[in-house]
């Protein structure tokens, strides 16, 4: 994300004083109950969707993301590419490519 956008959520915050009410349990609660609403987007159709609905509802989880990377100083690059190389070592290619199976039944 630009950091023009990450400076721009933790303004939002900071200028409405809700830090106090930002701890990791309350954040990661909010990131949740997020993306539930975005998985609603799909509840009873998953072929017919509102394209709108989806970005607001994915800009919610992501921004609660982002707030919870602050709280607990978090760089999201480098918890990402951590997460990636266990997961390539999980999934190699040679074995993963083109199933869905769990990385213990490859």
């Amino acid at each position: 994300m630009k950091q023009e956008t990450i400076d721009r959520i933790r303004k939002f915050s900071e200028d409405r004083d809700w830090d106090q009410f930002h701890s990791p349990a309350n954040l990661a609660k909010s990131i949740v109950i997020e993306a539930a609403e975005l998985l609603e987007c799909f509840q009873w159709e998953e072929n017919k969707y509102d394209v709108d609905h989806i970005k607001e509802e994915l800009a919610d989880v992501i921004v609660y993301c982002q707030n919870l990377l602050d709280k607990l100083e978090l760089d999201a690059d480098e918890i990402v590419n951590m997460k990636m190389s266990q997961n390539e070592a999980k999934y190699p290619v040679e074995k993963a490519k083109g199933s869905a199976a769990k990385y213990d039944q490859l």
